[in-house]
């Protein structure tokens, strides 16, 4: 790689490192959103929620469409965010 290259690709590292800094402090709002949900639950069997994942995912799908994003990475992404958080939550679960 030529040092030109080499230093676009730094600064593209550096601006993807800050945008990570940001998805991490989303991550930690739509956490605290989780908790709140959690609290109401009352059950562990309302943890997954078909009709609602299916919802999200079909609704991240065209609006990914619509932006010109890959449908397929946003679905993933979407996807294993959706998962991980029901991990969390059954991890989380207190039964009142």
């Amino acid at each position: 790689m030529s040092p030109k290259n080499k230093k676009k690709l730094s600064i593209i590292r550096s601006k993807l490192d800050k945008l990570d800094n940001k998805l991490l402090s989303l991550i930690k709002y739509r956490t605290g959103l989780v908790n709140e949900v959690l609290k109401l639950k009352e059950f562990k069997k309302e943890i997954i929620d078909t009709k609602r994942i299916n919802y999200i995912l079909k609704k991240i799908r065209n609006k990914s469409k619509k932006l010109s994003i890959d449908p397929k990475i946003t679905h993933r992404i979407w996807k294993n965010m959706i998962w991980s958080y029901i991990d969390y939550e059954k991890r989380n679960f207190k039964k009142k």
